[in-house]
């Protein structure tokens, strides 16, 4: 394909009647800083991020976000593109430009018959389940229901399914795009099978994905829940852990996170999803169940949306966030250590660590047969720093710089394109990993004026 070119940039400053003229033409809403929703519409999951648009432009359509993104062009604009707004880092916001809100786009159809959703770019994880799971069918998505399903998908996509079915992007079977040049695209694999390839976890780099037409499987009640422990036990609750996850079947999907309790206690949690036959879920979870002695046993029977809602609470609307993040290929005894003490001096009871396992289905992919590249078995390992005060701030920043630090050693190669904050260069090529280079020459393709660069941003490669 060769991108269609746009000519030289339009220096036309953004005014009244340019405004007025995109509010006619769309059949969304354009959200300005003089209307009376501008600041709950400005406002996105990560409250750290207190950023002020040119203005807001709610579409509805393909053709809307045609519209703002030759918009945004003409008028010398930076673009972010907001599906769910769950980007911790800020991405989807920003000073002075456009922001692309797609958060109408909520239309989902279902074709239970050949297995196959169709799902509009604004919806949430919670909101496409409960669809699916009116017909016992669902596609692998996160681990907290709140979470858009265009980023996630775009970066990858790891939940608890991961092991059986996959990551979100290995389940997509196609994408409704618009480019940079304005042009609305279908990416699958017999059309336009370089961008679908570079979609399934390059991210946001290649234009506005509008929506996305996902794989579903058969998923009906799981067992799983949570399993939590006082902190004081982490070390051999982390001992047990490593050794119970390396031998679970795919079937079997496992989260440790080091917290607070709604009591305000210092924990540790193993959390898990069965989503095979139930008795061998009931067999397979009893050693967790009874290792040791847990404050909570929260292990059973339950519906799929339930345990896909399990997680929310941990991240209340209003917070302020700072994530940093790594994949640790073992988790050792000196990486125990580092976690515990990490854990202990947290400046805020709201953060947590997180070592969500990684295997199965998602682990067995060629690394080169999608855009995400990290192919093995591993321990995804954010530290999510949350804190409510804005000027509490700098002490919960430097302490997850401090952890991110001390764990570095532990960490392997990698880190997962949806837990990146302010990481530099060197980080956002560690993403994605060998794909990088060839991201890049698609990206030069696409969009060759990095137009949509407020993301986990991939340079265009020079020509030639």
């Amino acid at each position: 394909m060769v991108h269609s070119q746009r000519g030289h940039r339009n220096s036309a400053r953004l005014d009244k009647s340019a405004l007025a003229n995109l509010r006619h033409g769309l059949r969304g809403d354009v959200i300005c800083p003089e209307d009376a929703g501008y600041d709950a519409a400005r406002r996105v999951f990560n409250h750290m991020i207190d950023r002020y648009p040119a203005a807001i432009l709610s579409c509805a359509d393909d053709d809307d976000v045609s519209r703002s993104i030759d918009f945004a062009y003409l008028n010398e604009l930076p673009i972010a593109v907001r599906g769910g707004g769950h980007s911790a880092a800020g991405h989807s916001t920003c000073d002075g430009g456009i922001v692309i809100d797609l958060s109408p786009m909520k239309r989902v159809e279902v074709d239970p018959t050949n297995r196959i959703a169709r799902a509009g770019a604004g919806l949430t994880l919670g909101e496409l389940d409960q669809v699916t799971q009116q017909h016992g069918l669902a596609t692998p998505l996160g681990i907290a229901s709140i979470t858009g399903i265009a980023g996630l998908t775009l970066g990858g996509g790891v939940g608890w399914l991961n092991g059986k079915h996959g990551l979100t992007c290995d389940n997509v079977v196609s994408f409704k795009i618009v480019t940079a040049d304005g042009r609305k695209l279908q990416a699958g694999p017999g059309e336009n099978a370089e961008l679908y390839w570079a979609l399934r976890g390059g991210g946001g780099n290649f234009g506005v994905v509008t929506s996305f037409e996902y794989r579903l499987h058969r998923v009906g009640p799981v067992y799983g829940g949570m399993v939590i422990h006082p902190l004081d036990r982490a070390r051999d609750v982390l001992r047990f852990y490593r050794e119970f996850a390396a031998s679970s079947p795919d079937e079997l999907s496992t989260l440790a996170s080091l917290g607070t309790s709604p009591d305000g206690d210092p924990i540790i949690v193993v959390s898990s999803c069965y989503s095979g036959p139930i008795e061998d879920g009931e067999r397979l979870l009893k050693p967790l169940r009874e290792f040791g002695r847990p404050l909570l046993d929260g292990v059973g029977l339950q519906e799929y949306v339930e345990l896909q809602n399990m997680k929310d609470g941990g991240f209340p609307h209003g917070n302020q966030h700072y994530w940093k993040s790594g994949f640790l290929y073992e988790i050792s005894d000196d990486a125990i250590e580092v976690l515990i003490d990490s854990a202990r001096t947290r400046p805020s009871p709201l953060t947590g660590i997180g070592l969500q396992h990684v295997h199965g289905a998602a682990a067995r992919v060629d690394p080169e047969a999608t855009a995400f590249a990290h192919r093995n078995e591993y321990f995804d390992c954010p530290a999510l720093t949350q804190w409510r005060d804005p000027a509490e701030a700098e002490p919960n920043i430097q302490w997850a710089r401090d952890h991110w630090n001390a764990m570095k050693q532990h960490f392997g190669q990698g880190i997962y394109v949806n837990n990146l904050g302010e990481d530099g260069v060197d980080q956002v090529q560690a993403a994605y990993g060998a794909n990088y280079h060839r991201l890049a020459q698609i990206k030069s393709r696409y969009d060759p004026e990095n137009l949509f660069r407020l993301n986990q941003n991939i340079e265009p490669a020079p020509a030639g």
